[in-house]
């Protein structure tokens, strides 16, 4: 390896953004001692502004070393549809008529359950942590993160349940979202990075991915059921509400189609940025059925996954020599770690890039970023979306990035119980 000195300089900011990542709660405080400059050290404690300021500072250094046309051509050659299309599938999962649909779907399967009444919301828990995850197989994982955060939020996080119940909640979401978009080919980031060059379609996700994931995430999500079950049983079941749906089908039917379209489309930036422009407006054409889009939080997840995909191209001078000595099963566990301080995404690309890969050693490298996709905020495209939504009902306005990383380590270990050890 002989990096250049602009590679020197985006491998230190790229280490100096993940130290960043771990110290948000230290900025708040400084806000607080501090307020004159109260706002900046608001931002800097925002962890989804961590990536992008530190791609500002990258962009900077390199702009006086090689020049305005050389940094110009660098971030032109980016790819940030990816960014895009996390912010613009965010806002729309988050309308209130999607949200509702969500809700009364939960709702209703959690009538159907066969529980005790007093024994229902560990059941909305269950289906919440576990059905939800595995529809971002469908609906992609940026928008099942959101869906699920926005139902935990609303029915749990906002009751009196303990800060360790939180963050065993928001470790086995995290963990369950990363591997529960692996049943299909255009879901989940890490799979859309090879899908194409390696040649797995749906079928092969199914066959390969999909009841081993499936039966990580309802081990997961029934494991933390059962042990806050007391906890669970007496958060109010009327909170849940009843099985009426109260939003016009019309209105659902349209926004799920506008989710639907941008689905399809999202590969291709100027057609899902179009049908947001039309959905924007539909929403204000009928804004007695709407409540406030998440246009702010969507902005700042985009904002965070555009400082990664500026500063994550700077790491394939080390991270892909790197992989390419690995076994495939030691693949598979330093996927799972290098996921934690990288993204998912950008190793599995970076993987897709060397030749020759056996079809054994691409499954691990692909197994082994999914399963580490909870570990960290920065390990999957999705999770800043969940943080964002659900980082106010703790302390400091804030998730502990150590409180995160030990939440998420058993269902993490579940998830390499299944992917690695029943291939």
């Amino acid at each position: 390896m002989n990096p250049t000195t602009v590679q020197m300089i985006g491998a230190t900011l790229f280490a100096l953004a993940v130290i960043h990542t771990f110290s948000v709660a230290y900025f708040e405080r400084l806000a607080h001692r501090y307020p004159a400059h109260a706002g900046a050290f608001h931002f800097l404690g925002e962890i989804e502004a961590v990536f992008g300021f530190w791609a500002l500072v990258f962009v900077a250094f390199k702009f006086v070393i090689t020049g305005k046309t050389a940094t110009v051509e660098y971030l032109e050659g980016r790819n940030f549809t990816e960014p895009l299309f996390v912010f613009v599938v965010m806002v729309i999962a988050a309308s209130k008529p999607v949200v509702e649909l969500a809700s009364f779907l939960v709702r209703g399967l959690t009538r159907l359950a066969p529980a005790q009444s007093r024994a229902k919301p560990m059941a909305f828990y269950f289906i919440s942590l576990a059905l939800v995850p595995l529809m971002g197989s469908f609906i992609t994982e940026p928008a099942a993160m959101t869906l699920a955060a926005l139902l935990l939020r609303e029915h749990f996080f906002s009751k009196n349940i303990s800060t360790r119940l939180k963050y065993a909640t928001v470790g086995v979401l995290f963990v369950n979202v990363s591997i529960g978009g692996t049943l299909t080919a255009y879901a989940a980031p890490p799979v859309l990075m090879v899908a194409t060059t390696w040649q797995w379609d749906t079928a092969f996700m199914m066959s390969n991915f999909g009841w081993r994931a499936a039966l990580a995430v309802a081990i997961n999500a029934l494991s933390v059921t059962l042990i806050f079950g007391k906890q669970l049983r007496d958060v109010p079941y009327q909170a849940t509400g009843g099985v009426r749906m109260t939003m016009p089908w019309s209105i659902i039917l349209v926004s799920l189609a506008f989710l639907a379209i941008v689905v399809v489309f999202a590969h291709h930036e100027v057609v899902f940025i179009a049908i947001f422009c039309f959905f924007l407006g539909f929403a204000s054409a009928y804004e007695k059925y709407q409540d406030k889009l998440i246009l702010r939080e969507a902005l700042l997840v985009g904002f965070f996954l555009g400082g990664l995909v500026v500063l994550g191209a700077q790491q394939q001078w080390w991270l892909q020599p790197l992989l390419t000595t690995l076994s495939p099963d030691a693949a598979f566990f330093g996927a799972a770690v290098l996921t934690a301080v990288t993204d998912n995404a950008a190793l599995t690309y970076l993987a897709s890039l060397v030749p020759g890969l056996s079809d054994e050693f691409k499954y691990m490298v692909v197994a082994g970023a999914v399963t580490g996709g909870g570990l960290t905020v920065i390990a999957n495209a999705p999770n800043p979306a969940g943080y964002a939504i659900l980082k106010g009902s703790f302390d400091d306005n804030a998730i502990g990035a150590g409180g995160l990383f030990l939440a998420a380590l058993p269902p993490t270990l579940v998830a390499a119980f299944c992917l690695w050890a029943l291939r």
